[in-house]
């Protein structure tokens, strides 16, 4: 399915240096799940619904309800730098 030069390649775009074994390991672990995916595209899946969650979710979030804040002083504590009562950050640089 997916062959060393391809894990290689791979493993460049995201920056990452795999050992030998690494490669040879992670050549086996895609191409498996690159099987699997072959197999659910033999699926006739034209009168299957589209869905975003596998089971029913309602009523996941908490309601909005205001709530007081962290106190300025206590936010303001571990911050290296204040200015102004708020957060002192660097200017963004010309270039």
């Amino acid at each position: 399915m997916i062959d060393r030069e391809q894990v290689l390649h791979v493993a460049r775009l995201a920056r990452l240096e795999l050992t030998e074994d690494e490669v040879e390991h992670m050549t086996g672990e895609l191409s498996k799940v690159l099987g699997h995916i072959d197999k659910i595209a033999e699926l006739d899946l034209d009168d299957v619904a589209p869905t975003s969650h596998v089971v029913t979710v309602e009523n996941a979030l908490r309601p909005d309800e205001p709530e007081p804040s962290l106190p300025r002083d206590v936010a303001l504590a571990s911050a290296p730098a204040v200015s102004d009562d708020g957060f002192l950050v660097p200017s963004p640089q010309a270039g």
